[in-house]
């Protein structure tokens, strides 16, 4: 059976459905300070490094807490909520079990923070991935290719010869902008076509074999 070189997930609304915790967890913050907050706020900030998204929240929710405390009183709730329950993506756990089994080398590739990634690999089995990126571990989040070439660097590959798993504009355009190929399963949010992105409403039923023939695409 062919199989891919390399796979690259991300995590918030594609390996797991953590946006609703985030959610919550604005919604939260703005009430607590006197701010405002919307949906479509929401919407804005999915898949985005969490400074960035911290500086859109100060912002629009008009409150007086710098980047930094926006991003750390997030983190405190969110990660309650995952200890709690992981509620995973359709078909993701299966699809990463499969590469496991077939010894297919797998990164996740995440603009959450190392705190709140920990609890969703300790729900995993050992080893699930061989490398990991953390949005607190690098320079520049997603939209850039930063993380995405970081993580086929650690893995030992080309990203040209991986294939990356993504729900958000933000995030495809970063593993695009990488030279990765994309499969998006969008989410939350609609995610335009573009070069090197295929699109499959769900992971369910997705086998080794469909990553594969998705790699061989110019």
């Amino acid at each position: 059976m062919s199989l891919p070189t390399a796979v690259l997930w991300d995590m918030d609304g594609t390996l797991v459905d953590t946006e609703p915790y985030w959610m919550e967890c604005e919604y939260a913050l703005a009430a607590k300070y006197g701010g405002r907050w919307s949906d479509e706020d929401c919407m804005a900030v999915v898949g985005g490094d969490l400074l960035d998204s911290a500086e859109y929240m100060r912002v629009h929710m008009g409150i007086d807490r710098t980047p930094l405390q926006i991003v750390e009183e997030l983190l405190d709730g969110v990660v309650v909520c995952v200890e709690q329950e992981v509620p995973w993506r359709p078909g993701a756990r299966e699809l990463l079990s499969e590469l496991r089994d077939l010894e297919v080398p797998c990164a996740l590739v995440t603009m959450s923070w190392r705190r709140f990634v920990d609890p969703v690999l300790r729900a995993l089995p050992e080893g699930s991935f061989d490398a990991l990126v953390c949005g607190d571990e690098v320079t520049q989040g997603k939209p850039h290719p930063e993380a995405y070439l970081r993580a086929a660097e650690l893995l030992g590959f080309a990203p040209g010869d991986t294939v990356a798993i993504e729900d958000s504009p933000t995030g495809a355009a970063s593993a695009a902008a990488a030279g990765c190929q994309v499969l998006v399963v969008p989410h939350h949010v609609p995610v335009p076509a573009g070069h090197r992105r295929e699109f499959r409403d769900s992971l369910e039923g997705l086998r080794a074999r469909d990553l594969a023939d998705l790699a061989l695409r110019p």
